[in-house]
């Protein structure tokens, strides 16, 4: 079910006060976070956001900036502004969940209830990275490196090509990304991390810290990258614990 191009929601829970709003990662779709869905259907109101390039959107123009992803994000999402939302982004998609606070706070003068931040540093925290200028065998390797996509797919090679000019458009998103520096947020964020993620080191999870005047929580799981593979069940019942008061 779409609300528009952007928003898939694969379960309706009419009677949640408060909206989850899922961020991919870089060369993620929509359906990573369908199991999300499926468990909290009964509590919450998910959504995730489909990124051009890729499933249903495979045939539009990749976006190659966090900004622009933010920008039109933005605004697919705010028919759903007129009640709580939540954001949880993993990777990239936890830089683009908080541009996408950023510019709610800025124009509605409140942000989300929450924002969850998965497997990112904060986006102060800066590192100069070049995967995106690797060709397409180079990308491959870090995706098999990371384990964040399905190894079917990595080893299909007509897949591989339909889908690589936007894993590639994220990454260029994703490693050029600046922050520039504004008023912090005011929601609470909590920061959950792998603890042996090598994009990311406690230090640079505990600084999200300086982002917001809202609370702020750190969570450390057993893992890489992609822990939540390892990790699913805990990380929804975080999830559902901080936002169950919000959502009855």
């Amino acid at each position: 079910m779409n609300d528009n191009a952007w928003i898939r929601r694969f379960h309706r829970e009419p009677d949640s006060r408060v909206t989850l709003v899922c961020f991919p990662h870089a060369g993620g779709s929509a359906s990573f976070f369908y199991p999300v869905s499926d468990a909290m259907q009964s509590t919450l109101q998910v959504v995730a956001l489909q990124y051009p390039g890729r499933q249903d959107r495979r045939l539009e123009r990749p976006l190659t900036s966090i900004a622009e992803l933010a920008d039109q994000s933005y605004t697919a999402l705010r028919p759903l502004m007129d009640r709580p939302l939540a954001f949880f982004g993993h990777s990239m998609g936890a830089t683009l969940a908080f541009e996408v606070a950023v510019r709610m706070k800025r124009e509605l003068g409140s942000g989300p209830v929450t924002l969850f931040a998965s497997g990112r540093r904060a986006p102060s925290r800066h590192r100069t990275e070049t995967v995106h200028q690797l060709d397409d065998d180079g990308i491959v390797a870090e995706l098999k490196t990371l384990s964040g996509t399905d190894t079917r797919i990595l080893g299909d090679l007509e897949l591989l090509r339909m889908i690589m000019p936007a894993i590639r458009g994220d990454y260029i998103a994703a490693e050029t990304y600046r922050y520039e520096p504004g008023p912090a947020l005011d929601c609470p964020i909590v920061a959950l991390t792998g603890d042996a993620d090598p994009k990311v080191s406690l230090d640079e999870a505990q600084a999200w810290a300086d982002h917001t005047t809202g609370g702020f929580e750190l969570r450390v799981f057993g893992g890489g990258h992609f822990f939540l593979a390892q990790h699913q069940r805990a990380v929804i019942n975080l999830i559902s614990d901080q936002l169950l008061l919000l959502a009855l």
